[in-house]
């Protein structure tokens, strides 16, 4: 079964046995601890999924914002370094992030009963 480039691996391909109940899976691990207290979204993946595509934007939001504002924030409060190794930590979770939501959306498109073709 084809999957796009950026499928998590964690994921079954669509269409193999159990490949929802290892969506739901990986989704909560995409999510707040918090979100595993919601029946409803165990038993409703695609609700699920659009709720982790929303959490996960706005964790981006959030990276690029503190980002902009942290060595104007921290250099009166951290040394020099400390700003630095804060702005790389941005610099990797940013990217990590963007991955994330992209593979989140691959997941929800598959739940929403989309069929990947691969692409000549």
């Amino acid at each position: 079964m084809y999957v796009p480039p950026g499928w998590p691996p964690e994921v079954r391909p669509p269409g193999s046995p159990d490949w929802e109940t290892s969506a739901v899976s990986w989704l909560l691990d995409a999510v707040p601890p918090d979100y595993r207290a919601y029946g409803v979204l165990r038993r409703y993946p695609l609700a699920l999924a659009r709720m982790a595509r929303q959490q996960v934007g706005a964790s981006i939001q959030a990276a690029r914002e503190g980002y902009r504002g942290a060595a104007v924030d921290l250099k009166e409060h951290l040394p020099p370094h400390a700003v630095a190794s804060v702005l790389d930590a941005y610099r990797r979770e940013g990217p990590r992030l963007v991955r994330l939501a992209e593979s989140i959306t691959l997941v929800e498109r598959a739940l929403r009963g989309e069929h990947f073709l691969p692409r000549l």
